[in-house]
């Protein structure tokens, strides 16, 4: 799939077109990536959108219909149109795997190469990399709520416009919604497809158990039916079990009935305890209606017998209590060699200055403890002091027994990936693993445990410097 260049914002043109007439197009420039507050108020985020940005990176150029565009805006010289036409991203990218567990106040995306190519594509990289980092995260804490329960993204119809759907599917596959209602998804990315029948084709039937058998004649084999229409026990229950029979009688099994509807827990004890006592124990129970983790939380608590979610809007908007964007943002922290800094009265929202790394501290069986980010050539031993960013008074040690992991590696190259892109499955499973290795309490919905991101002693002290030296300057 190809990304337009002109999927940016008009400032980075413009930009660019300043550049090029100071003559600053080819110093060299470092840009990090970066969120400030973990989304929906959680403990963590879960990092994806990295190979969709890496194939808007591998395909970058303007076409001439573009550049006709851009031409009729009346805002650009020959000259700079010119240069478009060559212009391509032969850059480097570092970054963490898609599926790894990511925090406020460390860089995720690294952009380095020349201050054109660099500056230019910060509006693609934050629009790709915000929407599907959020979705990820909240897939994940929908999964966890699930528990062991299969959860099914069923949110196309609500999502942000027919790429937002398929990039709903995408991201929240990493975090652990694996199937999807979504067909083009499904053929995309190769994903499992699930779903059932709306209400409308049981009301455009005579009565509910003749759309119920007509359903399962023609879909023996994958018929989940939905038994809300009228009344889930009195009406949709019992023909679904009518139904059931005579599929078995057949040689074929449900496989299972959706509540759309009511008391979700209390309708699915019900229908569990009817199933069971009917012959059917393998009949799936699916669960819908605006469901996300706070509410499929409540199920469980309330002894629900759920073993599927369908999660749509919730998931797809990223609604819910501290959702809505990520607020992922994109700063220039070196130049020429030359660190730089981005200076506000509050020292917490002063940017990180130059090349970094991300170091995880980990206990010796894995466990993650907290991470660190140094300047790119420091090394990090145990027994180092480490600093709070927000309050640099505020330190502890590394742990004496800590192990130590990069978390980010260079996946881009001279404008080309440094190695094969990971199937979803594999992203999917990193995520899985990663957030095993949390402290305990960073999953909680409520009140989670807070993960420290701490600076080294060589990053707090450049920092520290450079926002005295900025300071100084308006004494």
């Amino acid at each position: 799939m190809r990304f337009s260049p002109l999927l940016t914002d008009l400032y980075e043109l413009t930009m660019l077109a300043g550049y090029l007439e100071e003559g600053m197009q080819d110093r060299s420039a470092v840009f990090d990536l970066f969120f400030r507050h973990n989304p929906f108020k959680g403990g963590y985020a879960v990092f994806a959108g990295l190979e969709t940005a890496l194939d808007y990176l591998e395909g970058l150029s303007f076409s001439a219909e573009e550049l006709d565009y851009l031409n009729g805006l009346g805002i650009f010289k020959a000259e700079f149109l010119s240069f478009l036409e060559g212009f391509r991203f032969k850059g480097s990218i570092t970054a963490p795997a898609e599926g790894s567990v990511v925090f406020a106040g460390e860089p995720l995306l690294s952009v380095e190469g020349t201050l054109a190519e660099a500056q230019f594509v910060e509006t693609a990289l934050l629009n790709i990399v915000n929407f599907q980092t959020l979705v990820a995260t909240k897939a994940a804490r929908i999964a966890g709520a699930a528990g062991g329960a299969r959860v099914l993204e069923f949110g196309l119809r609500r999502a942000q416009g027919p790429d937002g759907g398929l990039s709903v599917a995408r991201a929240a596959y990493i975090g652990g919604v694996r199937s999807t209602s979504n067909v083009l998804a499904g053929k995309v990315f190769g994903m499992p497809v699930m779903g059932t029948h709306a209400h409308s084709w049981v009301m455009a039937f005579p009565d509910e158990l003749t759309a119920f058998r007509s359903y399962a004649r023609h879909f023996p084999d994958s018929t989940v039916l939905l038994i809300d229409t009228y009344d889930t026990l009195k009406s949709g229950l019992p023909n679904a079990i009518t139904v059931a029979a005579e599929l078995k009688a057949a040689g074929h099994s449900l496989v299972g009935v959706r509540i759309d509807s009511g008391d979700l827990a209390y309708l699915s004890r019900q229908v569990r305890q009817a199933m069971d006592a009917a012959g059917f124990p393998e009949v799936k129970i699916v669960a819908s209606n605006e469901l996300d983790e706070y509410v499929i939380d409540s199920i469980r608590d309330e002894d629900g017998r759920v073993d599927i979610y369908g999660v749509g809007t919730r998931l797809a908007t990223c609604a819910g209590q501290g959702g809505g964007a990520l607020g992922g943002v994109y700063k220039l922290v070196r130049v020429d060699g030359h660190p730089k800094l981005k200076v506000t009265s509050d020292v917490a929202k002063a940017t990180l200055p130059d090349r970094k790394r991300v170091v995880r501290v980990t206990t010796p069986d894995g466990h993650f403890v907290q991470d660190v980010v140094t300047l790119q050539d420091e090394e990090l031993r145990s027994g180092d002091l480490v600093f709070d960013p927000a309050n640099p008074l505020q330190h502890v040690r590394i742990p004496a027994d800590a192990a130590f992991r990069e978390v980010r590696s260079q996946v881009m190259s001279h404008g080309a990936r440094t190695a094969p892109s990971p199937t979803l499955n594999q992203s999917a499973d990193r995520c899985a693993e990663e957030l095993r290795r949390l402290p305990e309490g960073c999953q909680r919905l409520v009140n989670p445990h807070i993960y420290k991101v701490s600076l080294s002693t060589g990053l707090n002290e450049l920092r520290l410097e450079m926002m005295a030296e900025v300071q100084s300057r308006f004494i």
